[in-house]
């Protein structure tokens, strides 16, 4: 009832807000024609060129210069740039902002009312769509927040990417999606049951279905500890098979694809022998692992732009636990070596930022990591487009340019594979047919 309640509230804060701000543009009603010089079909090892899109409603519906223009439709010509799929990130935290402050950081959640949180939140659901990222997948938040921005997307009364939302990530007690950790036990209370905490196969089974039961669209576990919780070494296992094992053919039987945080090679090698479908992180993975990802076509997630803002964090002396802090080091440390060794082996890898560790709205960043990490260009791209809509289980409908899919295109000064960062410089975004931004008029 407590998680109802909230939902309701903080929808309706929403709505409120979108009563003072201005609605969010409806599709368009007439048929678009997009030109620019290159296309990237989100396929494709090589652009197109010219790039030509035809839009009616939300649907794609040609592409490519032989297409046949509808009489009366409006083209909009977007020069010398590269017409791309909307962009995806398969790891956010779109609830969330870390702030220079680490302990205020901590706190916020007792200072912040959950319908200020929303409120804020709402900012960086646009900040996020206006950088490119037309969809993503928010693996954990409090209090449902996630699952009010996503309806309230969905309904359009704010602006945001389509969201694909986790609720609470299920752990074991005392592990890092266990936020009462190095805390003491009254200031939280009994929160095991809400916040996804789970001990054995069956308590993780129930721990699914509320998850379920609360309109999670995806279902996140953490198996190995994590750089940022207190209590924990970043690569120890933290759930049985027999519990993973659970937590995936639970999560499986009811139609929801599964993402397992893991640092560590050993919690990471439990979560794929169960069927995960992504690896979040993966920092310390050994070749065991990886090809046994490679076998299982398990996704790797490595979140590139969070070490990246942890990073900065630490160069910017932001205050934080030491512990934390050596973490952090060791985890930048082994990053390299892993990614070189995943591509070796052929591990499909997708995009994911884990933004929130990190301001939000640099997420196309990520583009460039990856590259500077061992993918070409292209692979890239298709990272943060068709190879995400696969994990997603979405690619009939997203992560593609072509005709019967949604009109989810972005556009990017110049040519991406010749300069990655040009992702970076988004300056035309379309979601569902509706254009949120033009910077070439």
């Amino acid at each position: 009832m407590r998680r109802l309640v909230v939902t309701i509230t903080v929808t309706i804060f929403l709505l409120l807000a979108v009563a003072v701000i201005g609605k969010v543009p409806n599709a368009q009603a007439e048929t678009l024609v997009l030109k620019a010089r290159w296309l990237f079909d989100g396929t494709h090892s090589s652009l197109e060129s010219p790039g030509l899109i035809v839009v009616d409603g939300n649907r794609i519906v040609a592409v490519g210069p032989g297409s046949e223009i509808p009489p009366g439709a409006r083209t909009i010509d977007l020069g010398d740039a590269t017409l791309c799929p909307g962009f995806i990130d398969a790891h956010t935290h779109l609830t969330h902002e870390r702030t220079d402050d680490w302990k205020g950081d901590e706190l916020d959640q007792f200072k912040k009312l959950v319908p200020q949180q929303a409120l804020e939140a709402s900012l960086l659901t646009k900040k996020t769509l206006h950088a490119g990222f037309t969809t993503c997948r928010d693996l954990g938040a409090n209090d449902l927040v996630d699952v009010a921005l996503r309806n309230a997307i969905n309904a359009g009364v704010i602006e945001g990417p389509r969201m694909l939302v986790a609720i609470h990530a299920i752990g074991a007690t005392g592990g890092h999606c266990d936020p009462t950790a190095g805390y003491r036990p009254d200031i939280y209370g009994n929160a095991m049951e809400d916040e996804g905490v789970a001990d054995g196969p069956d308590a993780v089974r129930r721990a699914v279905r509320l998850n379920d039961k609360f309109g999670a669209d995806v279902i996140k576990t953490c198996a190995t500890g994590g750089v940022l919780s207190l209590t924990d070494a970043v690569d120890t296992p933290q759930l049985t098979q027999a519990e993973l094992d659970a937590l995936v053919d639970e999560a499986h039987a009811l139609g929801k694809k599964t993402a397992a945080h893991a640092h560590g090679a050993e919690g990471a090698k439990r979560a794929i022998r169960a069927g995960i479908d992504s690896i979040e992180h993966g920092t310390f993975l050994d070749d065991e692992a990886l090809k046994l990802m490679k076998q299982k076509g398990t996704v790797l997630i490595p979140t590139l732009m969070a070490h990246q803002g942890l990073k900065e964090m630490m160069a910017g002396n932001v205050k934080m636990p030491a512990a934390v802090r050596a973490k952090a080091e060791a985890a930048s440390a082994a990053l390299s070596a892993t990614m070189k060794r995943a591509i070796e082996i052929g591990v499909t890898i997708g995009l994911g930022t884990d933004a929130g560790v990190y301001p939000h709205g640099r997420n196309p960043e990520e583009f460039a990591q990856l590259v500077s990490h061992g993918l070409s260009p292209i692979a890239a791209l298709m990272a943060g487009t068709s190879v995400d809509a696969r994990l997603l289980g979405w690619s009939d409908r997203i992560g593609a340019l072509e005709a019967g899919k949604l009109a989810d295109i972005v556009a990017v000064p110049g040519d991406p594979t010749a300069d990655i960062r040009a992702t970076e410089r988004v300056f035309f975004v379309m979601k569902d047919g509706v254009i949120y931004r033009n910077d070439s008029r």
